[in-house]
């Protein structure tokens, strides 16, 4: 068959997934839209207009590990190998201090950011590891949580300091198996999720401050030139925020 590029994108429904969804497609990769509602996949996939790459929407939880088998399967199937997983899915809790956050949303935040990073890495390295020729990269979606929490942010900040772990040893595992792996940290891209960042967003000290956010664009052309980097090189962590954003001095 001819060797054509293939990306797999979670939470490809909305957000950073979904504008990262349509970036890959546009560029020429077959993409996988994965998320939970099939309908929001298809209509994502919608607003790409008319591409040349190939398409596939699949109905996903990423917490459940036979729904992510079945989608990796499904993909091989589709397109006979996978190039690049962006693994983006996650959920942000209520604020709360940690007595305060119900240990229900506890367990779905860590479902959902960590749990099912993982097995969406675990199903892209295997088949990474089989194809030929083997290899492929994951790019993970971290967030400056996971370098310095906002206040009241347990569940999410935790989950996101883990998958600074998951990226290092993936990528340290993946060199044998020509498998690379890099983490992208965003900071107040504007997306629906992030309108009440404009609107004042709780500091150290306890204020609630307005916050700078920038355009999701910019993050599209950050991960595509991740993806694009040949199999000799990868970027190992990148940061991209606002500028003037509260991160470096924070608090």
């Amino acid at each position: 068959m001819t060797f054509n590029r293939t990306a797999v994108v979670t939470g490809a429904s909305q957000g950073i997934g979904k504008a990262c969804g349509i970036g890959l497609l546009k560029a020429g990769w077959n993409t996988v839209f994965l998320g939970r509602r099939l309908d929001k996949l298809q209509q994502a996939i919608a607003e790409a207009g008319n591409v040349q790459a190939g398409v596939l929407a699949l109905a996903c939880d990423v917490s459940k590990v036979e729904q992510v088998e079945a989608a990796f399967d499904a993909t091989i199937s589709r397109f006979g190998r996978i190039d690049l997983l962006f693994n983006n899915a996650g959920v942000n809790p209520r604020p709360g201090t940690i007595d305060q956050i119900p240990l229900n949303e506890w367990e779905q935040t860590l479902a959902t950011n960590l749990h099912g990073a993982y097995l969406c890495a675990r199903a892209a390295f295997a088949r990474m590891k089989a194809q030929q020729p083997r290899g492929g990269r994951i790019i993970n979606n971290g967030s400056i949580a996971a370098h310095t929490p906002r206040p009241l942010s347990v569940p999410y900040a935790v989950s996101k300091h883990a998958i600074t772990g998951l990226t290092k040893c993936l990528s340290l595992d993946g060199r044998e198996f020509d498998i690379a792996c890099g983490q992208i940290d965003i900071g107040n891209v504007r997306t629906e999720l992030t309108v009440p960042m404009t609107q004042g967003m709780r500091q150290a000290n306890g204020e609630l401050r307005p916050e700078p956010v920038f355009e999701l664009s910019h993050v599209v052309e950050a991960v595509l030139y991740m993806a694009n980097l040949p199999p000799e090189a990868n970027v190992q962590f990148m940061t991209v925020m606002a500028t003037k954003m509260p991160f470096i001095g924070r608090g």
